[in-house]
């Protein structure tokens, strides 16, 4: 699985980012899984014509050490489609910029 990974979290920063995310998106689900949502000017072509699959989401999984960041754009309404790829470059750059912000924001230094 290609991802964006941010380790050697404190605890003091994990739970400031658990909390963050809790806010924006929700519990995580299953352990810490996150649902991001991409938004919808970022989809490709494919994601853009299946509007029976959208709306698109990055996963994140928050453990207490570590935040890794899924380059894998998936739906929640199909578990095989051919608009489940991995991210285009803008969808990704976006993705990394977004949690680069977010860890700025939060005071967070890795």
């Amino acid at each position: 699985m290609k991802q964006y990974v941010i380790d050697e979290l404190r605890s003091p920063d994990h739970n400031t980012l658990q909390a963050f995310l809790d806010n924006e998106f929700g519990p995580a689900e299953m352990g810490g899984i996150y649902w991001i949502p991409l938004p919808e000017d970022l989809l490709s072509e494919t994601q853009a014509a299946h509007e029976g699959c959208q709306p698109f989401f990055f996963v994140a999984d928050l453990d207490e050490t570590r935040l890794a960041l899924e380059f894998l754009v998936r739906t929640r309404s199909a578990i095989r489609c051919s608009c489940i790829a991995y991210a285009t470059d803008r969808q990704r750059e976006w993705l990394i910029r977004y949690f680069d912000a977010v860890f700025e924001k939060l005071n967070i230094i890795t």
